[in-house]
């Protein structure tokens, strides 16, 4: 589905080689016979100064070769929940897509775009107006930013995972340290929840399953910001290809939350730049997770959403609400417990899985 740039396996370093300068080995000198010439035919001689030699400078090591990599193929399967429990009316869509939280004004331009369409085409059975929903979801929730910015090459990737507690964060990274590490990615995570002993507990589990290194902090309340500064530093020397660093969401308010955040960023583009800043967030929570995506939006220079428990909500509309109302794209989607619950996320299987269509053979 989307392509990514990670270290090429068993590369090794360019060193550069050693400048050996050969001994130059003094011929015999045979003197020839020397002829008499009279003083005054004797002119003055021009002797000309030898050239310098010119000696390269070495080489500097060249950047980690890398290879173009697909993850392993994950799919949203059967993880989200119908609109419909009958057959789909036209006049009973908008008051649908509001309970599914899509909002008054999207529920109305959907549902009214749906009606135009149906009438263009000459739509009125069960099975072609999901067909023209389906397609009209699809094309309105698909963008052009949804792959994660892992293809620039530029290594260690660092993802700064952010949300409330209770979001599923602690389990987002660990499903996406999995996947990767399932993909030959060589993962780093940071647990700079340092308040939460619960929460560096969680990671470290998430960490075994996922075979990945753990930087954590060596007492409960440490500086998260030389957590995650250890995060990376380790990343580097262990020539890692990405490093996904935990954070708290239990601060109080705004001021908090962004100085917190802003000193990680702070100590983590000393060493290296941040590709990726993920919010995550429980679509069981409906239209009250959008204050939440708000509040972190506007500190934390959030690049994309991560929704999580997909699977056990009848409102999977929340999702379309945040992408549109906060212009972000949805990069992730949780849909089960299991560690391979997780995937990109798909308009068109999303769509499918909303309206429940089915292709005809």
């Amino acid at each position: 589905m989307f392509k990514f740039l990670k270290r090429l396996r068993g590369d090794k370093p360019i060193e550069t080689p050693e400048v050996i300068q050969e001994a130059v080995v003094a011929e015999p000198v045979v003197e020839p016979a020397v002829e008499v010439i009279p003083e005054t035919a004797i002119t003055e001689l021009k002797v000309q100064e030898p050239r310098p030699v010119k000696t390269e400078k070495p080489k500097a090591a060249t950047k980690p070769a890398v290879q173009e990599v697909e993850l392993p193929k994950r799919s949203l399967g059967d993880g989200v929940r119908t609109l419909f429990s009958s057959a789909v009316e036209l006049d009973d869509l908008e008051d649908i897509l509001i309970r599914a939280d899509f909002g008054v004004d999207a529920a109305l331009e959907i549902s009214e775009e749906l009606k135009r369409e149906a009438n263009r085409a000459g739509a009125s059975s069960d099975a072609e107006l999901r067909l023209l929903l389906k397609d009209l979801l699809t094309k309105k929730l698909t963008r052009s930013d949804a792959a994660l910015n892992l293809s620039d090459g530029k290594l260690p990737y660092v993802i700064l995972v952010v949300g409330v507690n209770g979001a599923g964060k602690t389990t987002t990274i660990g499903k996406l340290a999995r996947w990767l590490k399932d993909g030959d990615w060589s993962v780093v995570l940071g647990a700079a929840d340092t308040f939460r002993a619960a929460a560096v507990e969680q990671l470290g589990t998430w960490a075994k399953r996922a075979d990945a290194k753990l930087v954590g902090p060596e007492k409960e309340g440490q500086d998260p910001a030389s957590v995650a500064y250890q995060t990376v530093e380790l990343a580097l020397s262990a020539d890692a290809d990405i490093a996904i660093i935990d954070t708290a969401g239990r601060l109080q308010n705004k001021k908090d939350l962004m100085d917190e955040l802003g000193k990680i960023r702070r100590a983590v583009e000393k060493q290296a730049s941040i590709a990726e800043v993920l919010l995550v967030i429980d679509s069981t929570m409906g239209q009250n997770a959008m204050a939440q995506a708000k509040a972190f939006a506007e500190v934390a220079d959030v690049t994309g959403i991560v929704m999580t428990k997909l699977d056990g909500t009848a409102k999977g509309g929340i999702l379309y609400s945040l992408q549109e109302q906060l212009d972000l794209p949805v990069k992730l989607v949780g849909v089960g417990e299991g560690i391979n619950d997780f995937a990109f996320f798909s308009p068109e299987e999303f769509a499918k899985g909303l309206v429940a269509y089915k292709q005809e053979r």
